[in-house]
């Protein structure tokens, strides 16, 4: 299949890149009692993906055998009802409460006794399809874990279809300073979790009781820094996680550096971040347009193979 990009220049002015086709498996886990994984919404995430593929620990080269869970992310395109009408979803199995679709999600966790309840480790699925409208809403406000869908190595990808593969090879339409201050967030936000500060929720005591403090929570701060001054410098994520920062991060996250070396090395990534933000040199806004055309352009198309 004919790759989608080509040699002309991108919104940050580099090139835009060939991306391949990736006709693969659009099959969810089964629908479960949840708001967001009735039957009728994976049917809509299934028949309208565009693009799905692997987004956790295992696609940034941290993840540690044994311990992992695998997190997928999707983009899927709705039928015309669901985004010019009023069609509606139901809000899970055992009810007749009904909710707009925004998304399929479903821990495969949830199968276990216990249920909502379970915490995803090894061997477990996590996946999450967004509808392109609440994609788009996310990763034009810089949300981290969004905008990695647009950099998953080819051999991690689920499902990509035409409509997926323009919106990766327009990665950088979404580089700007909003995206900056979210990385920044996000980083501080985690960096609060690791050491327990006022606010933060820390969710592994057992990681604490271990190491004196979370080390994944540790890892994903220096990710984030890692990786936010990647996009802002150069509007790509290389994944998996380049060494020697992929190596380190594995350290971090097995908990072999001290607490106060991740503290500095987090700090140092955090005052990049910032610097990178207030250059002149990164787009203000993304290119919200260019992303309005594009899911004009997808749902009209997608609806045409409807025939509607």
């Amino acid at each position: 299949m004919k790759p989608v990009g080509g040699p002309a220049p991108g919104w940050l002015g580099v090139p835009v890149p060939a991306v391949p086709l990736v006709p693969g498996d659009r099959s969810l886990p089964p629908p479960y009692d949840h708001p967001h994984a009735s039957a009728e919404a994976r049917a809509v995430a299934e028949r309208g993906t565009l693009l799905r593929a692997q987004v956790g620990s295992g696609v940034h080269g941290t993840s540690v055998a044994g311990q992992d869970d695998r997190d997928e992310m999707g983009i899927c395109l709705e039928p015309p009802e669901y985004v010019t009408g009023t069609a509606r979803v139901p809000a899970g199995l055992s009810t007749a409460e009904t909710v707009p679709f925004e998304q399929y999600h479903r821990h495969t966790a949830w199968d276990r006794p216990g249920g909502l309840a379970n915490r995803s480790g090894a061997g477990d699925v996590d996946v999450v399809v967004y509808s392109a409208r609440k994609w788009a809403r996310l990763a034009l406000n810089g949300n981290p874990t969004v905008l990695l869908l647009l950099f998953v190595p080819d051999e991690e990808v689920v499902v990509r279809d035409a409509a997926g593969a323009e919106l990766v090879a327009h990665a950088d339409r979404f580089v700007s300073r909003v995206a900056a201050d979210r990385f920044l967030g996000y980083l501080r936000g985690q960096r609060a979790a690791m050491t327990g500060q006022a606010g933060a929720h820390p969710d592994r005591p057992e990681l604490v009781a271990q190491h004196g403090f979370d080390v994944k929570y540790a890892m994903h701060a220096l990710r984030l820094g890692v990786q936010g001054v990647e996009l802002l410098s150069t509007g790509r994520i290389t994944l998996p996680v380049p060494e020697p920062d992929r190596a380190y991060l594995r350290r971090v996250r097995r908990g072999e550096v001290p607490l106060a070396e991740v503290v500095a090395a987090v700090d140092d990534a955090e005052a990049r971040l910032v610097a990178l933000r207030d250059s002149p040199a990164v787009p203000a806004r993304p290119d919200r347009a260019w992303v309005d055309g594009w899911l004009h352009r997808s749902y009209l198309t997608y609806w045409a193979t409807l025939g509607r």
